[in-house]
């Protein structure tokens, strides 16, 4: 069974990739406010904040499918996810829980109109059943989990993957994946992430898969 191929699902996810190639007019309405900030001393990130809440900035369809392939290989029940945005990512993962007998995907979202549209876009694509959707701050939103994950999937504000990762390691055991997901833009800001799950090798095996913008994956040894 392979849920990508539902006609329901793959139309979804084929509206929502095409709509997220627009992306690119976002940024490009950012970028004065980019500018300015740069020469006031502000992050790129901060200043391109306010408009941030209109783009995607999603994972590719390759990327999509990694994420069910390792989600099926692993038989994952239980997976959390940092930064739903419109819910391209979700989907997928939903699939894949979906095709491995049931099971949930924990997600979350701070952007209030981002959590409404990703709503929407799981009950276009039919996978609401298997996904928790919560509102708010991730260093709150997950501080309730009950029982071990499977695999974590980082695409949130690059900031806070670290300290996500370590509020979420009580509940990875043997053998869970970890993905955190934009390497190479943000290679400075997520010095410390790769510090940590590559500098504890009895804790972690990490490398970096060329998919996208680079895809961090790490396993739980």
């Amino acid at each position: 069974m392979n849920s990508l191929e539902d006609p329901r699902i793959a139309a979804v996810l084929e509206d929502l990739h095409r709509a997220a190639r627009r992306d690119t007019r976002v940024f490009l309405r950012a970028l004065p406010s980019v500018v300015a900030g740069l020469l006031r001393g502000r992050g790129v990130v901060d200043s391109a904040k306010p408009y941030l809440r209109d783009a995607f900035i999603p994972i590719d369809a390759a990327q999509g499918r990694v994420l069910y392939q390792i989600a099926r290989a692993q038989g994952a029940r239980r997976i959390v996810e940092f930064g739903a945005s419109f819910g391209i990512s979700t989907i997928y993962l939903a699939a894949a829980v979906r095709d491995n007998g049931g099971g949930c995907v924990i997600t979350t979202e701070l952007e209030p109109g981002k959590v409404a549209g990703a709503q929407a876009n799981y009950l276009r694509a039919g996978v609401e059943a298997e996904i928790e959707l919560r509102a708010g701050d991730a260093l709150e939103t997950l501080r309730r989990i009950d029982g071990p994950i499977d695999i974590v999937f980082l695409d949130g504000w690059k900031e806070a993957c670290l300290p996500v990762l370590r509020l979420l390691e009580p509940h990875l055991l043997r053998g869970s994946c970890v993905l955190c997901d934009d390497m190479k833009p943000f290679r400075r800001t997520l010095k410390p992430y790769v510090d940590h799950v590559r500098g504890n090798p009895g804790r972690y095996v990490s490398l970096e898969l060329p998919l996208g913008d680079g895809l961090e994956f790490s396993v739980v040894v």
